[in-house]
């Protein structure tokens, strides 16, 4: 009998170390829990505002029809923009859809109501018919990724 009771004694002695470590890991896990919470949360908040007051990059157009042009000639275009945010705009790049469209990009942040260009010259060699040349913008713009289209036709 007394076997009985003093292994019932280490059992629960041993029961309750068990759950005192479970509380202490949870509490750890509480607080790394509610530090990555905090975390997001600052994330979200500064996100929000990006949001709110960050550059806007507005196109006068998107699309620029050239007509019909000679094998050979080039193209030239400047897509005219304005800053409509309230945070300086950055155009990090333009990449064309081939070598035979060449996008040149303003180096200077553009200040909230300013205006800037973005210039592009296509350069019909070696290409027949019609043709639709892109232009993809990325900036740190709310709307970041920009498709300028360059549009027309080649006579043979």
């Amino acid at each position: 009998m007394k076997k009985i009771l003093l292994l019932a004694a280490v059992a629960l002695t041993l029961a309750s170390c068990q759950s005192k470590t479970d509380k202490n890991v949870n509490t750890v896990s509480a607080d790394t829990d509610s530090a990555a919470v905090a975390a997001k949360a600052d994330s979200v908040k500064a996100e929000a505002i990006r949001r709110v007051d960050g550059p806007v990059l507005t196109f006068e157009t998107s699309n620029y029809y050239f007509g019909k042009i000679e094998k050979g000639e080039k193209v030239s275009y400047s897509f005219k923009f304005r800053n409509t945010g309230k945070m300086p705009l950055i155009i990090m790049e333009a990449i064309a859809t081939c070598g035979c469209t060449v996008p040149e990009v303003p180096k200077e942040p553009i200040k909230p109501g300013q205006a800037g260009e973005l210039n592009v010259v296509f350069n019909s060699a070696g290409k027949t018919g019609r043709q639709d040349k892109i232009v993809s913008v990325r900036s740190n713009a709310l709307n970041s990724a920009i498709e300028l289209h360059l549009t027309g036709e080649i006579k043979e």
